[in-house]
């Protein structure tokens, strides 16, 4: 949950982004753990917003060269940044998981018009298995063999193996982009005696533990997670062909022009 108090600063905030930028929110969200559902008490709000310019804004022969994107610094803990539509609609047809994952929040701050829920129609339209399969177990991969191998680890980083481990067995299993929330992912874990018992013990501690708090190595969820790692080494799944998608994606941002 978001305190009422940072949600109505975020509010403040992102009104005054459109003012001051000219521009139209057309999404804004809450990403990272707090969206996943395992952040610390002080963890950073990140807030991710895609947004639309005026139409003449994008009738433009230096178009390609126009700034896209909209960043601050990090204050008072609330990161907020986000993406033109044009590129956020580009990066979705490439199944960048940020867009993916930045659509499907729980945690929603503002919705302006039809795009959001025109983008999420189009997921599994436009959502490549293959490299929903690469980015996971690639994250899974980097965090596992940087951080949990020592005897002592950063706690946080756990789930920042399982949820990308368990969400390759979403796509697997379901064949579609796998939801963003580690809740909704548990039930994919195999029928291991104690790795539930463990993960939420984990879980447990990790919503009272600071962000860098150090704990013991879990021999147990090692053990899982490299087993995992060494069953995805050689995991491919077949190349699919998107067809439709473009023209569709085409469709909505000339829908989302003609809104402003």
């Amino acid at each position: 949950m978001i305190p009422e108090e940072i949600r109505v600063e975020i509010m403040r905030r992102l009104v005054a982004v459109e003012k001051k930028e000219g521009v139209r929110i057309l999404m804004a969200i809450e990403s990272g753990s707090r969206a996943w559902g395992f952040a610390s008490p002080n963890s950073d709000f990140d807030v991710r917003f895609i947004y639309a310019r005026p139409q003449d804004w994008y009738l433009s022969v230096d178009l390609e060269d126009k700034r896209d994107v909209i960043e601050y610094p990090i204050v008072d803990d609330i990161d907020l940044n986000g993406w033109d539509v044009r590129k956020a609609l580009q990066l979705f047809w490439r199944s960048n998981p940020a867009v993916i994952e930045w659509i499907q929040s729980p945690i929603q701050y503002m919705e302006k018009g039809g795009f959001r829920m025109g983008i999420q129609a189009l997921l599994d339209t436009v959502y490549t298995l293959e490299k929903g399969i690469y980015h996971y177990r690639s994250m899974a991969k980097t965090n596992y063999r940087g951080y949990l191998m020592a005897d002592t680890v950063p706690l946080k980083k756990y789930f920042y193996v399982l949820r990308p481990l368990l969400a390759t067995r979403w796509i697997e299993t379901y064949r579609s982009a796998p939801p963003i929330e580690f809740a909704a992912l548990l039930h994919l874990l195999p029928k291991e005696d104690g790795l539930l018992e463990e993960i939420h013990i984990l879980l447990e501690r990790k919503k009272v533990a600071l962000e860098k708090e150090l704990a013991p190595r879990v021999d147990k969820l090692n053990a899982f997670i490299e087993a995992e790692l060494a069953r995805l080494e050689h995991f491919s799944l077949e190349r699919e062909e998107k067809s439709g998608g473009m023209e569709a994606l085409n469709e909505l941002f000339r829908q989302v022009l003609q809104e402003n």
